[in-house]
């Protein structure tokens, strides 16, 4: 594929795009509705911008609603400090409230992380939306970007009733694989050609199963034992099975799909079907050698499978390895991590590295992101939020968890709205305004 003819195509004229019905005109539209874009537009609606959210699917929360059913990485690890507030704690908050949510300890000691009911988010999300103003599109896809030279005028979205121009200010893109700023021309990072794309998990949920019966260490030593023996074809040799919101059900985060290409169809339609194979051999393995799994059958898979990594801004700053691992914080620092570098991609098991240690030390130390790796290269207009960040491979395997892309969506939702309040590009937010304007909401942002 070559991507920069088709980065071309995908952008058109505002003249072009007024051929179509004009859908919706005003200040912010957000492109993609799970955890960060669903923040972003909460931040921005709540701020008095007039604010579209447009999600392909028939709910918010994304990945975090449908294929994942923990929050990580609004807690450091070692010391158990809390670093994500504002929208995404409102959320930890009122799903706790609702007795739809837990907090337990991460396998690995990467921090608390927060189990809730998937069900149940998609209503919180709802609620928060339709409470802050957000307008809401569903089921609309944006398949073109409307620019006058740099500057981006909006998006052209696929619907039932056909492509519509949706006209803004602001474009936040926060598509997962940076859809929007690909289509741009903005300056990217496409992993998978070098080859050191995380893998895809696609993930399960098992019944009646009794967690207790094996601990982690020893379902891992199971996993090596049998996959070695060639009785089982298991990928990935550890994970994580654990307890859920439903008595006796269990969540899964053990396949491994790797050496994928997420924005390429084809790559992507034969991982969905590897990793709804590999999921039906991990459940064979877990029913005939683990304890507690005996009379266990599956309920439910994601419906779609999971993307760690695919396409990555290479924005104004790009955050990297040695930020992470030296706890780095900086002026324009829109939010703090405390997440390990949690990289897939080495094969049958997962490298870990904390920040402060460089280690598999977690020392409860944070680093902070710049506002700085959500802004694009040579496009104005337009900001990014989410997986699809300004960051290298390791910087972005630790800042990638949810905590930290509703966080990242907090902050480019109250930019672009103090951009369109000040009239002016998002490049111009003043950073320490924009820090002020976050810590009054209830961000977190600076260490300790």
């Amino acid at each position: 594929m070559n991507s920069a003819r088709t980065s071309q195509s995908a952008r058109i004229s505002q003249a072009e795009a007024e051929r179509h019905p004009l859908l919706w005109d005003g200040d912010v539209v957000v492109v993609g509705g799970g955890s960060a874009g669903s923040a972003a537009a909460v931040a921005a609606a709540r701020r008095g911008a007039s604010t579209l959210l447009v999600e392909g699917a028939a709910h918010l929360g994304g990945t975090g609603a449908s294929v994942l059913d923990t929050f990580y990485g609004f807690y450091a690890p070692g010391t158990g400090d809390r670093v994500v507030g504002g929208v995404g704690w409102e959320v930890c908050q009122a799903l706790t409230d609702r007795k739809a949510a837990f907090e337990r300890p991460n396998t690995y000691g990467a921090g608390t992380g927060v189990t809730y009911d998937p069900e149940t988010l998609k209503l919180v999300w709802d609620e928060l939306t339709g409470s802050a103003g957000v307008r809401v599109l569903f089921h609309a896809r944006a398949s073109r970007v409307v620019m006058e030279g740099v500057n981006v005028l909006g998006v052209v979205v696929e619907t039932v009733a056909g492509p519509g121009y949706v006209r803004a200010r602001v474009v936040i893109d926060a598509s997962g694989d940076a859809d929007i700023a690909w289509r741009a021309g903005a300056a990217l990072e496409r992993p998978a050609e070098d080859r050191v794309v995380q893998p895809l998990t696609q993930t399960f949920r098992l019944a009646g199963v009794d967690a207790a019966a094996t601990p982690t260490a020893e379902l891992h030593r199971l996993m090596a034992l049998h996959a070695d023996s060639g009785a089982y074809k298991l990928p990935r040799r550890e994970g994580s099975v654990h307890r859920t919101t439903e008595p006796g059900v269990v969540h899964t985060n053990v396949t491994r799909v790797s050496g994928v290409d997420p924005t390429d169809p084809w790559q992507l339609s034969a991982a969905e079907q590897e990793g709804r194979r590999q999921a039906v051999e991990y459940t064979r393995f877990l029913r005939e050698q683990v304890p507690g799994y005996e009379q266990a059958f599956p309920i439910g898979s994601a419906p779609r499978i999971g993307v760690r990594e695919s396409r990555r801004l290479i924005g104004e700053y790009v955050l990297d390895r040695e930020d992470v691992l030296t706890a780095r914080q900086f002026e324009d620092a829109i939010a703090l991590c405390g997440a390990p570098i949690e990289d897939h991609a080495a094969g049958q098991r997962t490298i870990w590295r904390y920040v402060g240690s460089g280690d598999r030390t977690p020392t409860g130390r944070t680093y902070g992101v710049p506002y700085r790796c959500l802004l694009p290269r040579g496009v104005e207009a337009l900001l990014v939020a989410g997986r699809c960040l300004s960051a290298t491979h390791d910087a972005h395997a630790s800042v990638r968890s949810i905590g930290q892309c509703m966080a990242m969506g907090q902050a480019a939702g109250t930019a672009a709205a103090l951009a369109v309040s000040a009239g002016s590009r998002p490049r111009d937010v003043d950073a320490v305004g924009l820090r002020e304007q976050l810590a009054a909401d209830g961000a977190l942002l600076s260490p300790g």
